[in-house]
């Protein structure tokens, strides 16, 4: 696959402008020449080949010479809200939830969570996201959302299939297999690594969360969230 960057304005027209990061990168980084080819993609689904005409201080103007439409996401939408790790295993559990088709990362405030992110932490994953669509071919953007206390998110979204990573529930299998053609949206919510409370788990209960067992290994948080999103990838690309 050709070198691929992310236009921050949707791609109207013949011509397009990188800059920011993406410009830097391109010109200085890489020390691109007029006439080299690349690949643009702006988050819509769609991805451009194009052809660099001008290399400025701080901006690379390109022809766009295609529209291409180009689908590389699940069929089913899946939403994950995470009680997020520490440090670098914020990232990696972006890169890997992008790789793998996820739709929306939920960052989820609990009362075990270690983690209450902040707006500086947010636009570093938001940036992980495009670095990660780049490298793997997603031409739609995985949203990362605004935090949301469990207290909220529990209630919300019913009309989606809800699934709550819990010990003693059914297995991840059962409980994806039966909706993997149907569910037009699965949400799954992963807690901290001390688990959900009992109050926690009980709300969900009573706002009919289906309680997911994840197997008889104490998982990282980041190991639970791609285990559960490999699974729905599985089995949504087994049936294509």
């Amino acid at each position: 696959m050709p070198d691929r960057f992310f236009v921050e304005s949707p791609v109207a027209g013949d011509r397009a402008n990188l800059s920011g990061p993406e410009g830097h990168h391109l010109a200085h980084v890489l020390r691109a020449r007029l006439g080299d080819m690349v690949t643009l993609f702006d988050g819509s689904g769609d991805e451009f080949p194009a052809r660099i005409e001008k290399i400025g201080r701080s901006t690379v103007e390109l022809v766009i010479l295609e529209r291409r439409q180009v689908n590389r996401e699940m069929a089913t939408a899946l939403s994950l809200a995470v009680a997020l790790p520490k440090g670098e295993r914020q990232r990696w559990l972006v890169e890997k939830a992008v790789e793998l088709g996820v739709t929306r990362l939920v960052p989820l405030i609990t009362k075990r969570g270690v983690v209450q992110p902040a707006q500086s932490a947010m636009d570093r994953l938001r940036r992980a996201v495009i670095e990660a669509s780049k490298q793997c071919g997603r031409n739609r953007l995985m949203e990362i959302a605004e935090p949301r206390q469990w207290s909220e998110l529990a209630g919300a979204d019913a009309e989606a299939t809800r699934l709550m990573a819990h010990p003693g529930g059914i297995s991840l299998r059962e409980a994806v297999a039966p909706i993997a053609d149907a569910a037009q949206r699965i949400v799954a919510a992963i807690g901290p690594e001390g688990g959900f409370t009992d109050e926690e788990v009980n709300q969900g209960i009573a706002a009919s969360w289906r309680l997911v067992d994840l197997g008889p290994r104490i998982l990282r948080i980041e190991t639970a969230a791609v285990a559960i999103a490999a699974c729905v990838e599985q089995l949504h690309n087994s049936r294509r």
